[in-house]
């Protein structure tokens, strides 16, 4: 049987890079297919190849409405993880999401109709939700606190992965004749979720979880196992405590469900840490990341003038040198931490956004214009992925409690999904009425992320998940919270560490005041 680092790169390979390149190659694995002859002549009724005038607005429309019907299903299936989350556990979750894109893979793939397709988009998008709700919470509720992060940052990194794949796989088949074109780069993503199903049991589940549902003994052997350390060791015995610890002591709490977390009045600051969630995901979003990754192939070819082929190429490649960059944040989560990452990201996002908005205002740009907006883009898919194609998903897990995590994350990652949906809808219209200007409205949120962070964001890197539920709880007032995350030990610390460290911090605070 696997153990220690072995088992946690199996969980990798296994299951956590063919979840998230499922999640990357069904979203944007369609809108580079929906120029072709052969799949418009497949689905007349989003045909906006050989219509004009009326048709071909009504048509565009439609064309926007199925495509993004995946991130609806998404959103859908994100949301139901804070039902099945913690009643089936984190790899029966994750088996169930995956025969869900199955499903769906199969009716997307074998599809005469638009409703057929539409419905098969729905469920992918279910699966996908699923998946990207549960997944990042197993990982990080098996990672220790010293690998954490770039443990979970490996998700930004297969999911710009699937993105890449997708876009040289429709390239390549375009090239070929008949439904081969788009039947077969469809087909060829049942590769990934079959990779999941045969292994997802073969990895122990999640101690936390087993400890939640009070399977202490398997708990053990689980943390044992991913910490490569036999089940009587010291390490792994006092982890447990922690973990039990901190869920007795959240146990003794208001009960509150999610819906009640708006009410605000609990002694966990349950609120505040859902907003943090649910604004980090909101700036994943509006940061203008899916912007450049859903259509940077229009961008290059109506907004820049460029020729369609190379516009084709360019967005290609662009997502190849994405890829390349999300392993910059790879080497940097456990070594700059969580807060610096996000705020060097959104500030350098916020300058590529005002260039941009500044190239595109001159309407027919001149070459050299268009080659700055060019280089700009490539400087945003550098700057993006450092804070965006990963760390949010981990930050999420990281400061919810354990009674709450996959509630907090299935509801900020569906609060992502929304945004995405709203954004892949509205940015075609955008980009024809307003133009250069829908770039402001990307700069001004970046901005924002610096600002927020900085004043609201407390630093996970390093600390134990109990440690910071900890600090939320004990904290005098929010204002607090990230001045004593910042003083918390780093380490898979005990309670008894946690509670010297928070009363060295307040009696720090009281001398200052």
């Amino acid at each position: 049987m696997l153990r220690g680092k072995s088992l946690r790169l199996a969980q990798v390979l296994l299951t956590v890079a063919p979840a998230f390149i499922t999640y990357g190659y069904n979203q944007a694995g369609v809108a580079p297919l929906a120029t072709l002859h052969s799949w418009v002549s497949t689905f007349p009724e989003i045909d906006t190849v050989n219509t004009e005038g009326a048709i071909k607005e009504r048509n565009s429309t439609r064309k926007g409405a199925v495509i993004a019907s995946l991130q609806l299903g998404a959103l859908v299936g994100a949301l139901s993880c804070v039902y099945f989350g913690d009643l089936l556990g984190r790899r029966k979750t994750i088996f169930m999401a995956t025969i869900i894109t199955i499903i769906g893979e199969l009716l997307q793939t074998s599809s005469y109709g638009i409703i057929q397709f539409t419905l098969g988009r729905v469920l992918i998008g279910i699966g996908v939700g699923q998946l990207s709700a549960t997944v990042p919470v197993w990982q990080a509720e098996c990672s220790s606190a010293k690998n954490r992060g770039q443990h979970v940052v490996v998700d930004g990194i297969c999911m710009v992965l699937g993105f890449v794949l997708t876009n040289w796989i429709d390239y390549g088949f375009s090239k070929t004749t008949g439904e081969m074109q788009w039947r077969v780069p469809l087909a060829l993503s049942f590769f990934f979720p079959l990779t999941i199903l045969g292994s997802v049991f073969l990895l122990p589940e999640s101690p936390r979880w087993l400890v939640f549902v009070s399977r202490t003994d398997e708990a053990m052997r689980s943390l044992a196992a991913y910490r490569g350390l036999p089940v009587a060791d010291e390490v792994v015995q006092t982890e447990i405590a922690s973990i039990e610890s901190s869920l007795e002591l959240t146990a003794r709490s208001k009960s509150l469900t999610l819906r009640e977390l708006f009410l605000g009045d609990d002694e966990e600051r349950l609120l505040y840490r859902f907003a943090l969630c649910l604004v980090i995901q909101f700036f994943q979003q509006m940061c203008g990341g899916n912007l450049i990754s859903t259509y940077i192939s229009t961008i290059f070819e109506e907004n820049l003038n460029l020729d369609a082929e190379l516009s084709r190429i360019l967005g290609a490649s662009a997502l190849t040198w994405k890829f390349v960059c999300n392993f910059i944040p790879f080497f940097a989560i456990d070594r700059l931490g969580r807060r610096k990452v996000f705020m060097f990201s959104g500030a350098g996002m916020c300058l590529c956004m005002v260039v941009l908005a500044i190239t595109t205002s001159f309407g027919d740009a001149s070459k050299r214009l268009s080659i700055v907006s060019v280089v700009f883009i490539w400087l945003f898919n550098m700057f993006y992925p450092i804070g965006f194609s990963g760390a949010n998903f981990l930050y999420c897990t990281e400061v919810a409690p354990m009674r709450l995590r996959v509630a907090m994350s299935s509801a900020s990652t569906a609060n992502k999904w929304l945004w995405n949906f709203i954004v892949v809808m509205i940015t075609p219209v955008a980009l024809d009425t307003i133009g250069w200007r829908y770039y402001i409205v990307y700069a001004v949120v970046s901005a924002c992320i610096p600002v927020t962070v900085y004043l609201f964001y407390p630093e996970t890197m390093g600390r134990n998940l109990e440690a910071l539920n900890h600090v939320f709880r004990d904290a005098p007032s929010p204002r607090h919270i990230v001045a004593m995350a910042r003083k918390l030990p780093q380490g898979d610390v005990t309670n008894v560490d946690v509670q010297r460290a928070e009363e060295k911090v307040t009696v720090e605070q009281k001398e200052r005041a």
